[in-house]
């Protein structure tokens, strides 16, 4: 499921590219029609992440909720004026990094036919982008996208966020830490990859209760998923091991040494040796070390 890194880097490409234009709204798969209808012909005033919900305002104050859920990718497209990536989202076809668009499409002549189950499609005079396989998208007011906001905690990428409410949140919880940062209405915008490798550089043992998690020691964890995922919007994917834990620290990131835990399970931890494990929690696979998270 993408992360809330890659919902902000939706956001960003949105207002980037489609912002104060007038688009044609449709849904070519016929799932959306009745919301399209009401879209369709509107200027794009804003796009907004919180979390792994995003956000598209209209100037007739509605607003396109979308949550993309296991299954939702972005493509997009354009002529010559087009920057951006070409997809964003799940399944992950690059990994966690989306593959970038440097336009170049003089021929531009409007989007392409729909391929596959588009739910929405979005053209502008110099752009499109297609959605398909959300869990989530539906037309909203702004009292509905305020309740839809008031449910979630706060997000790491959003400025003025709020660290003491998380902390809040999570430790006057009982249920174990590793199921609290993937519950949204604690956390918004943290997914397996980052829950797995924050609690790996705090040296959190994963099923330690909120309660017992320290008020200094959960600020630090905001701070760090605060830095950690604002490096997952500038760069499209998800890096958390450090430069000193990696082979050529002049380099970026290669994929097997972009995490501590994360899919490691069976090999040496990358700071004691000893082998990750894995575990089911909240219905997802975590993976953590026994050593260097035992408490």
């Amino acid at each position: 499921m993408p992360e809330g890194h890659s919902i902000h880097r939706l956001a960003r490409q949105f207002r980037s590219v489609f912002a104060g234009q007038r688009l044609a709204v449709s849904s070519p798969q016929g799932r959306f029609t009745a919301g399209a209808a009401q879209l369709d012909g509107h200027v794009l005033v804003d796009a907004a992440a919180h979390g792994k919900q995003l956000f598209l305002g209209f100037d007739n104050e509605l607003f396109l909720r979308i949550h993309l859920g296991l299954y939702g990718a972005f493509d997009f497209g354009g002529d010559e004026t087009f920057r951006g990536s070409s997809s964003i989202g799940a399944p992950r076809r690059v990994g966690e990094q989306e593959v970038a668009d440097d336009g170049g499409m003089a021929a531009y002549a409007g989007p392409p036919e729909p391929r596959g189950a588009v739910r929405v499609r979005l053209v502008s005079d110099h752009g499109w982008a297609d959605l398909r396989g959300p869990t989530a998208c539906e037309v909203v007011t702004e009292h509905e996208r305020s309740a839809v906001l008031a449910r979630l905690g706060p997000d790491p990428l959003q400025p003025d966020a709020d660290p003491e409410e998380f902390v809040r949140r999570l430790t006057q919880r009982t249920s174990p830490v590793g199921q609290l940062l993937m519950n949204q209405e604690v956390l918004a915008g943290v997914g397996n990859v980052y829950r797995a490798e924050l609690l790996f550089r705090a040296q959190i043992p994963p099923r330690q209760p909120g309660k017992q998690v320290l008020q200094a020691t959960a600020l630090d964890l905001w701070k760090d998923a605060v830095v950690l995922m604002a490096d997952g919007v500038a760069a499209g994917r998800i890096v958390t091991t450090r430069p000193e834990h990696r082979g050529d620290q002049s380099q970026p990131a290669p994929a097997s040494e972009a995490h501590y835990v994360y899919k490691r399970q069976g090999l040496p931890c990358r700071i004691c040796g000893t082998a990750v494990v894995m575990t089911d929690m909240a219905a997802r696979k975590l993976y953590w070390c026994p050593s260097c998270q035992a408490g």
